[in-house]
């Protein structure tokens, strides 16, 4: 089964972008193997994306993509936010911190003119959006990097939406993925949430553009099936967690190795937006979906110090520990090695 990828690479392979696991060292090693190595962008600042972007662009010469977020930044909700810390107050007092000193965590920027300047500098071909898409103008800009562009859809409305504002492939999140779910014409984010599978079908048979499947796939079988149901390209991230090219947390890792206690559920509270992650004392206690979470991303502004106080003494409670629902994937060897045993069932 010889399958020629759209994104211009040897095999129809995207590996998910990870941010806070990883850096340009996987994204290398995939594109260098042949798949569509991909660069977390949403937490770094633009000199940061620049060094980044100068270590692949010297490393490969094979097609990689840059994701970006495209939230609404959220007014701070003073009232909502001291609630949250009432939440969160035992679990203060328990590792002898202050809660009225919390302040802010890790930000998570949307894309933006400073963004779109560094595209325009290195025109990397292919760019992913998450959340739905920048302002009309800033698409424009894109585009006219020669640049390939694909964005996340969770549900038909939202694919038919990217079709008609200008994407060229669609990513379609099933509700097995890891991470954070790319809702964004909804706040409501759970009760029309679909599988890989069927949510692929009914985008294939609305939209013209390519689509990729994304959630649930992590063997080189299950590659070959959702290639050959119609997906132009599938996109994987969780199989990639353990690679030798990651900065999976060691506390992260061993989650992922447990097989019996890898549980996971669709959780608020590290962030403010529901995201895939294996079920820890933190989301057995106050979520997994608790309404005071101060909306994406300042829920994580008063998490990030408990989270490292827990870290400190080797335990992940407070740890977002994504993962999709099938991490049988999962193998501790080189990312390349890796892409070719999922791209193995297609030559």
């Amino acid at each position: 089964m010889a399958v020629k990828s759209f994104l211009g690479t040897k095999f129809p392979i995207i590996q998910a972008p990870m941010a806070g696991v990883q850096d340009s060292a996987l994204t290398i090693a995939v594109s260098n193997a042949g798949g569509a190595g991909s660069l977390p962008c949403a937490m770094l600042t633009p000199d940061t994306i620049r060094s980044e972007l100068k270590a692949i662009k010297s490393k490969t010469a094979n097609p990689f993509n840059l994701n970006f977020f495209c939230h609404k930044q959220p007014e701070h909700d003073r009232e909502r936010e001291l609630k949250w810390h009432d939440i969160l107050e035992p679990y203060c007092k328990e590792f002898k911190l202050n809660s009225s000193n919390i302040t802010r965590g890790t930000d998570r920027k949307p894309f933006n003119e400073d963004a779109a300047e560094i595209l325009a500098e290195f025109k990397p071909p292919i760019v992913s959006f998450h959340f739905g898409l920048p302002s009309a103008s800033l698409v424009s800009r894109v585009k006219k990097c020669g640049t390939l562009i694909m964005a996340s859809a969770t549900n038909l409305q939202e694919a038919i939406w990217l079709e008609d504002n200008g994407v060229d492939a669609i990513i379609a999140q099933g509700i097995e993925a890891g991470g954070h779910r790319g809702v964004f014409l909804s706040n409501d984010y759970l009760s029309n949430q679909v599988k890989t599978y069927p949510l692929l079908n009914q985008i294939k048979e609305h939209v013209k553009l390519p689509v990729v499947a994304a959630g649930g796939i992590s063997n080189a079988k299950e590659v070959k099936k959702v290639i050959s149901l119609g997906a132009a390209a599938v996109q994987i991230g969780t199989a990639y967690l353990l690679c030798d090219e990651t900065k999976t947390s060691s506390i992260h890792r061993k989650a992922l190795k447990i097989k019996d206690s890898r549980e996971t559920v669709l959780t608020n509270i590290f962030t403010g937006r529901p995201a895939r992650a294996i079920i820890n004392r933190f989301i057995r206690e106050i979520g997994p979906i608790n309404a005071l979470a101060p909306e994406f991303p300042l829920a994580s502004h008063a998490v990030t110090i408990l989270r490292k106080n827990a870290e400190a003494v080797g335990k992940g409670d407070f740890s977002p520990l994504w993962c999709g629902q099938n991490a049988d994937g999962c193998r501790e060897i080189p990312a390349a090695e890796l892409t070719k045993l999922l791209a193995s069932e297609l030559q």
